[in-house]
């Protein structure tokens, strides 16, 4: 059996389907002496009789009952296989994996939406993480492409920026700077701050804006849901540093306003960042190349920011 062909398998299967040599040559395209040769040698490797003619019909044994399910599992397998790796081989049908820090997850989706309205027959799937799990996925080859603000610096990846990632001061709409002009930054620093968690990668953000001045900040809470800083600041309990693509909803509601600090906003970029040498999968090469080419306008579409000069 070991010397079995698939060729062989899918023969056999074709002829115990329409229990007819003649039928199974016909959707084969062989002669029918050709069918008859591949189940002759089938039944040399296997060693047992796989069919037997009764007058005009053929009927399958009990060993050709017992094989031909076998022969169907081991020809979807095949089947499966083929569908699996058809991925690697173009964009259409692609699978593309892609992980994008949290602050990415306010627009990104939209992003993909519009990567696959391009590119029909692809399947998504994204992951949402902070830096730390981020770094992970690189490290561990789990993810193709990584978005992300602070490409690492002890990695051997490649980073690419497209697109400019704005971060702000925001207040509730009634903050009593909501209109001022030109805030000095030694007035902002006596406010109280609603911020990011230590080690975020929005907190990693607000540490190079405020370089020194970080350490005279009045932070009075540290929470680690971006949703839960806007709900606070809206509540009037301070201010806060956020990427400007994280409160495009709010601004169009009115209940946050960005106030006009000296110095801001703070432009970083978005990055796509992948193993140096990983052979990109074609769906996510074309990923990569949409997003240098139409990832910056995309993002200020669907964001609706536009950083004031």
């Amino acid at each position: 059996m070991k010397n079995a062909t698939l060729r062989q398998l899918k023969v056999f299967e074709t002829v115990a389907r329409h229990l007819s040599f003649s039928r199974a040559a016909e959707e084969l395209h062989l002669t029918q002496p050709a069918v008859s040769t591949q189940v002759k040698t089938l039944q040399g490797h296997v060693g047992l009789v796989l069919f037997e003619q009764l007058g005009k019909r053929v009927y399958l044994t009990p060993a050709g009952e017992e094989l031909l399910r076998y022969s169907r599992l081991i020809i979807q397998q095949f089947d499966e296989a083929e569908e699996a790796l058809t991925q690697f081989k173009s964009v259409e049908g692609g699978r593309l994996n892609v992980a994008v820090i949290s602050a990415g997850d306010y627009f990104f989706p939209r992003l993909l939406v519009e990567f696959a309205r391009r590119h029909a027959g692809v399947t998504l799937n994204l992951a949402v993480h902070n830096r730390e799990k981020l770094l992970g996925e690189i490290a561990g080859n789990m993810t193709d492409l990584a978005i992300m603000v602070r490409p690492p610096h002890d990695m051997d990846t490649v980073n690419e920026a497209f697109a400019p990632h704005p971060y702000v001061i925001v207040a509730a709409a009634d903050h009593p700077y909501a209109k001022r002009k030109k805030i000095p930054l030694a007035t902002i620093k006596r406010e109280r701050f609603v911020v990011r968690e230590k080690g975020s990668d929005t907190w990693n953000s607000m540490e190079e804006s405020f370089g020194r001045h970080i350490a005279d900040l009045n932070i009075a809470m540290e929470i680690k849901s971006t949703e839960t800083i806007k709900q606070a600041v809206i509540a009037g309990m301070g201010i806060s540093f956020l990427s400007a693509h994280t409160i495009s909803l709010e601004l169009q509601a009115g209940s946050l306003v960005v106030l006009d600090v000296q110095g801001f906003p703070m432009m970083l970029n978005w990055y796509v960042v992948y193993r140096n040498g990983k052979r990109l999968p074609p769906v996510a090469e074309a990923f990569r190349t949409f997003l240098m080419s139409d990832g910056a306008a995309l993002i200020q579409k669907f964001t609706g920011y536009v950083p004031q000069a």
